[in-house]
């Protein structure tokens, strides 16, 4: 059995496919069920997308109309944790290089926001921004040399969907700041280790008595594994279950399920024994890899 006290489940790959477009959801097989066991349970959960596109506000309803137990308060994205790392280090007015989404998620949060080019930003963050044009790379990058901290909800290319890979936008365009800059930016979504805090903090278990579920080594399991949670990868999404077993030791996840389904076996009836993987490093900042939306 797993020893976990609670549980954080990755979206697009884990528990849904999404369209390219983000505009429609597919239920993965038995992730509706699971999450009502979970509740029958005790349980507790939480979803942690690297999608920055939509506010829980706007995301849970879609979620719950397929049948998905998600209150929109167990919903989280990079925006909700960038919030936080906002209000903390006294960052006032924060550029947004997103959509309208990503900056009503933040204002929601009580951090101000202002468009790119607005001279008085203390920070700039790139989330989800499909229509970013170069005068807003430019507005970024003349900010963060001139002293402005620099964020990302996301440093990975992809995302599982329906069609296959799709691309995350905020990698690129963090990218492009930060060859302009020398600056790299701060990742507030999977794996920063600030999201793990988060997620425990959210939970109210240790970080240790969390099980990160997801579909990437890349972004879930190296989360877990250097703060030393629980990482249980699924094949439902862009990893193979060949491809799990290539993963190299130092980065292979606790356990490895064919998907949700199989978790409540894992968590509860003994059908799998594992023990929690020593921490690893934390990994070098890459842009190669798939993740969620961002």
């Amino acid at each position: 059995m797993i020893a976990a006290d609670g549980v954080m489940f990755d979206l697009d790959g884990t528990l849904i496919l999404s369209d390219r477009a983000l505009g429609g959801y597919q239920v993965l097989p038995g992730a509706v069920d699971l999450l009502h066991d979970l509740d029958r349970r005790g349980m507790p959960f939480v979803a942690l997308t690297n999608g920055s596109a939509y506010p829980a506000s706007q995301q849970g309803p879609r979620l719950r109309a397929l049948g998905l137990p998600i209150p929109d308060d167990r919903l989280f994205t990079p925006n909700s944790v960038a919030a936080g790392l906002f209000a903390g280090r006294g960052l006032r007015r924060v550029m947004v290089l997103g959509t309208e989404g990503v900056r009503d998620a933040l204002e929601g949060e009580g951090i101000s926001t202002c468009a790119p080019g607005d001279a008085r930003a203390d920070a700039v963050y790139i989330a989800w921004h499909p229509d970013c044009a170069m005068a807003d790379i430019h507005a970024a990058c003349a900010a963060v040399l001139d002293g402005a901290a620099l964020y990302s909800a996301s440093d990975v290319p992809f995302f599982a969907s329906k069609s296959g890979r799709a691309f995350g936008y905020s990698c690129a365009i963090g990218g492009a700041v930060a060859r302009v800059t020398g600056v790299e930016p701060e990742v507030t979504g999977k794996p920063s280790q600030a999201a793990l805090r988060f997620v425990a903090g959210k939970l109210g278990v240790p970080v240790d008595r969390v099980a990160v579920v997801g579909d990437d080594p890349k972004v879930e399991t190296i989360m877990a594994r250097t703060g030393g949670a629980i990482g249980i990868g699924v094949t439902t999404g862009t990893t193979s279950a060949a491809e799990w077993a290539a993963v190299p030791d130092a980065e292979r996840p606790t356990a490895v399920i064919a998907g949700v389904a199989d978790l409540a076996t894992l968590l509860f009836e003994g059908g799998a024994t594992a023990r929690r993987a020593p921490p690893v490093a934390p990994p070098t900042p890459t842009r190669r890899g798939p993740a969620d939306a961002a």
